[in-house]
Parts: structure tokens; sequence; C-alpha cells
């Protein structure tokens, strides 16, 4: 079985590459209190997105998505 963590990260990376978002959202959508799901922590701990004005997708990111998603459109 795939770990659930995995494809959310990718989800995530994937929704900030589309378009950068404010962090209020991204925190809005993406936060959890569940230890053992820590998609956003994960996701900038491993530097696949930049937080700053905006969140975004970083060209590790990017390069995550085009490795694992067969359909990727920017």
């Amino acid at each position: 079985m795939a770990d659930p963590v995995e494809a959310l990260i990718l989800d995530l990376v994937e929704w900030v590459a589309k378009s950068p978002r404010s962090q209020a959202d991204v925190m809005e959508v993406w936060r959890t209190s569940c230890p053992r799901l820590p998609v956003w922590e994960e996701a900038v701990e491993r530097g696949l997105v930049a937080r700053g004005a905006m969140v975004t997708a970083t060209a590790a990111g990017k390069d995550l998505l085009g490795s694992k998603r067969s359909v990727y459109f920017l």
C-alpha cells in the first residue's frame, strides 16, 4: 500500500504549482492536527514548496511532480 502522506504531499505541491496561494489559504486547506498526516510540514521541510508573500512550488517540487505524475500541466 502506498504511503498516504506521500500522495497528499504530491497533491499539495500540484495545487500550489498551478497557482501560487496565500499562506492563509494553504493553512486553511492543508493544516492538520493529526501527527500522522504532516503534509504541509513535510512539503516545507523537503523544500518542495517555498513560503513568502505567496506559497509556490519550488524547482524541486516541480521536478518531483514531473517524476511522479504521468500527466501534469502548469
